[in-house]
């Protein structure tokens, strides 16, 4: 698959878990007066699983097993998540900024982070082909 296709897979499905992960964050908030950051840390988990079952299948077309590219997909999502977490500290609770607001510049860095990191890493070609 051509870089520019897979790119394009990778935000069609960045969309799909994008909205799995604001539904959760906006209900979390809205509805059960969670906390933002908290909120937005129980999205991300959401989303990262329906990353993961697209991704794995239609933008990187893996051969590995689930056993490694579930680990290695974990550690990618485990760093994305710090970084939500960070993002979100800081621009919420310290910058005051508005929660989905915060969410967006978020996503943007992780969605970079995470498609480097998982064409590189997680679901490159067994063996480099």
């Amino acid at each position: 698959m051509s870089l520019s296709r897979q790119m394009t897979a990778y935000v069609l499905v960045g969309f799909f878990a994008a909205v799995a992960h604001f539904s959760v964050l906006i209900a979390l908030v809205e509805y059960f007066s969670v906390p933002p950051v908290e909120a937005a840390l129980a999205g991300y988990i959401c989303g990262g699983v329906t990353s993961y079952l697209l991704n794995r299948r239609h933008t990187f077309q893996s051969d590995k097993s689930h056993g490694e590219a579930g680990w290695r997909f974990a550690t990618v999502a485990g760093v994305g998540f710090m970084l939500t977490w960070g993002i979100m500290y800081v621009s919420v609770e310290r910058a005051e900024l508005p929660y989905l607001a915060a969410q967006v510049l978020a996503t943007g860095i992780v969605l970079v982070w995470g498609f480097l990191a998982n064409k590189l890493w997680t679901f490159a070609p067994v063996n480099g082909i």
